[in-house]
């Protein structure tokens, strides 16, 4: 799959977003504020995903990217929110198991797959295989975090005897080689930071905040991002 545009050149306003990138923010402040558990608010979170991600493919994004779960998530959270999260994944592993035959839906896992068991870590992998000749794609970010992904990156690159490195040779190594950088990130549940996200593939991307908690996310907000996008020139260090 062929790269962003390099530093420099320019993308005209008009254009759609090829790529869109969600930082799923508020599941629990959605439920607090409901008086219910985290874990509820996690629960109708992953409704929302599976609605967002389908409704993305019916308008043309070509790529997601969704950060379901971050390395600091998994270090810091209440166990029993993790283990809801990890529940809510491998649901949604069967489900897109069930859903492959029939969808034009290329699925990929980026991130730590150490904390998964041997039989999970073996369906990801056959799930990616059998999914990877389709043209739009999914990207899940599970146990994900940028400086992870990049020293990762850096330690193969060590291993494959490499001495001098350059930006190519990091983006092949990356969980997301092959995979061009995110058009616009957006991060719901008003906060304003990218929280370890796609730290070198965020070098260039559109970022675009919204006060709405992900489990009130709706088509409409998409729609919305999308216009805003539309009107924004991407120069990539070019002058006005």
């Amino acid at each position: 799959m062929e790269q962003n545009k390099p530093n420099g050149a320019e993308c005209s306003v008009g254009s759609a977003p090829r790529h869109i990138a969600f930082i799923m923010d508020g599941n629990g402040r959605w439920a607090k504020k409901r008086g219910m558990p985290r874990e509820y608010g996690h629960v109708q979170g992953a409704k929302v995903f599976r609605r967002i991600i389908e409704y993305c493919g019916d308008i043309g994004i070509e790529i997601v990217t969704v950060y379901a779960l971050s390395t600091e998530n998994y270090a810091k959270r209440p166990k029993k929110e993790i283990d809801t999260i990890l529940t809510l994944f491998e649901e949604y592993l069967t489900d897109a198991e069930r859903d492959a035959p029939s969808r034009d839906l290329r699925v990929c896992f980026i991130g730590d797959r150490s904390i998964f068991a041997p039989d999970i870590r073996e369906r990801m992998a056959a799930l990616e295989r059998a999914t990877m000749s389709r043209k739009k794609r999914l990207n899940v970010a599970i146990n994900y975090g940028g400086r992870a992904e990049l020293v990762a990156a850096f330690n193969k690159l060590i291993a494959s005897g490499k001495t001098n490195v350059t930006e190519a040779d990091i983006e092949a190594a990356l969980y997301t080689a092959g995979c061009p950088d995110p058009d616009i990130i957006v991060r719901t549940g008003a906060e304003m930071r990218l929280s370890n996200f796609l730290l070198w593939q965020s070098a260039y991307s559109e970022l675009y905040f919204t006060d709405t908690l992900w489990p009130d996310f709706t088509e409409s907000e998409v729609d919305k991002i999308i216009a805003d996008f539309k009107g924004r020139k991407r120069r990539y260090g070019a002058a006005e």
